[in-house]
């Protein structure tokens, strides 16, 4: 893909995707610093500021707390809970099935925990803080991967398209979403960087984080094998960084496994008793197709159909401008897990949240456009986030 001369930063900064991301002596001399990021971040957050606004005028219009929406409800309970008791705690639904806190990830509520052992927090207020200072470190990662590849409006388009998706407000609530993209983008960035422990702890972490984990550790170990491929060596930094990658996942995987007595499916055995599983998209295409049967469903059903349509052609759009292969990868696991599993279909947009390489075509695209237009473009997604937002919590939510 070809870039125009002259704009955003110099042409020794600007990358052409290659396998895994040239790193330039400007790259050292210049790195994400929180001045060249601070456009992106104030950005962002001004973004989830109108978002939480809108929130707090619905939620006093309907009679409901804000504060209630964004700690105490859904998942934001199960990591409170572990967060307060530890894991061990099930419910038994009416027809037999378990749900166990065990399908949470654990690092979250050890940071929830943390906090609210060395301040006078409770458990769910400082999975709120953990949750907004991680969403701007998210922001910040998500700026870097846009500023090293396409330039600083780039970047800073990026961050603020993240924070504009419609569901954006997950990232303003005590979930693991704002956590997970912020130590998945920053594990990118670094390997991009090739800077492979930091990358391999990184994955590490967001292994400990949410299962999508996965999906960093491929990133990390693709874009060593290439690079193996490509040099004929293997340097002790890269191979430290490899090793460290699964570690986080594959150690809380396994002990589910031995505290259930399941083994090495034990936590596949308490994914299932939820409902969750990888079935190729099956039961995601069954329940579009049952859309179809009324006139309102049917508009419904062709809203999600032009919503997945849309997540490929932004792949597509991604593989045809050369993203690098580290940013495909991840991005793409991302998208068949959120896609392609069993359970609640309402989650998936959620899901979908840490998948931000999806919104690279459209940062750059808008980066090229005047600042005033690309202002207004903006602007408009933020005030549709924040109503639609203010909408979905007070309503249904996520799971």
């Amino acid at each position: 893909m070809r870039h125009s001369p002259g704009r955003g930063r110099p042409a020794a900064r600007r990358v052409r995707a290659p396998i895994i991301g040239a790193v330039t002596d400007d790259d050292r001399q210049n790195g994400p610093s929180a001045r060249r990021a601070l456009p992106a971040l104030l950005g962002y957050a001004a973004v989830r500021g109108v978002g939480l606004l809108a929130l707090a005028l619905w939620s006093a219009a309907a009679g409901k707390s804000p504060h209630t929406l964004l700690t105490a409800r859904w998942d934001s309970l199960w990591y409170t809970r572990v967060a307060e008791h530890g894991y061990g705690w099930s419910v038994t639904l009416p027809d037999g099935s378990v749900h166990s806190n065990l399908a949470f990830f654990p690092l979250l509520p050890w940071l929830e925990r943390g906090l609210g052992a060395i301040g006078p927090l409770s458990a769910a207020d400082a999975g709120l803080v953990v949750s907004s200072l991680a969403s701007l470190a998210a922001a910040w990662g998500v700026f870097a991967v846009g500023d090293r590849l396409y330039g600083r409006r780039a970047g800073v388009c990026l961050a603020v398209l993240w924070g504009a998706l419609p569901v954006g407000i997950v990232a303003s609530m005590a979930y693991s979403e704002a956590l997970f993209t912020a130590l998945a983008a920053w594990s990118l960035y670094a390997t991009l960087r090739r800077h492979w422990v930091t990358a391999g702890l990184l994955a590490s972490l967001a292994g400990l984080t949410r299962p999508v984990g996965a999906a960093v550790v491929a990133a990390v170990w693709v874009a060593a094998a290439l690079w193996i491929a490509r040099e004929r060596r293997v340097p002790w930094r890269l191979a430290l960084g490899v090793l460290l990658a699964p570690s986080g996942a594959a150690a809380y995987v396994l002990w589910v496994g031995q505290h259930t007595g399941g083994g090495l499916f034990g936590y596949l055995d308490v994914q299932r008793q939820w409902g969750n599983g990888f079935d190729g998209g099956a039961a995601f295409a069954r329940f579009v197709g049952d859309k179809f049967t009324s006139p309102l469903g049917a508009l419904a059903g062709i809203g999600l159909i032009v919503g997945v349509a849309l997540v490929i052609w932004l792949y597509a759009t991604g593989v045809r401008q050369r993203q690098p292969v580290p940013l495909l990868v991840y991005t793409g696991i991302v998208v068949v897990l959120a896609l392609c599993a069993a359970g609640y279909f309402g989650s998936k947009p959620r899901l979908l949240l840490p998948a931000f390489p999806l919104l690279l075509p459209l940062a750059l695209a808008l980066s090229r456009w005047r600042v005033g237009r690309s202002a207004v473009i903006l602007g408009a997604l933020t005030l549709v986030s924040a109503v639609y937002g203010a909408f979905w919590l007070n309503g249904s939510g996520p799971p």
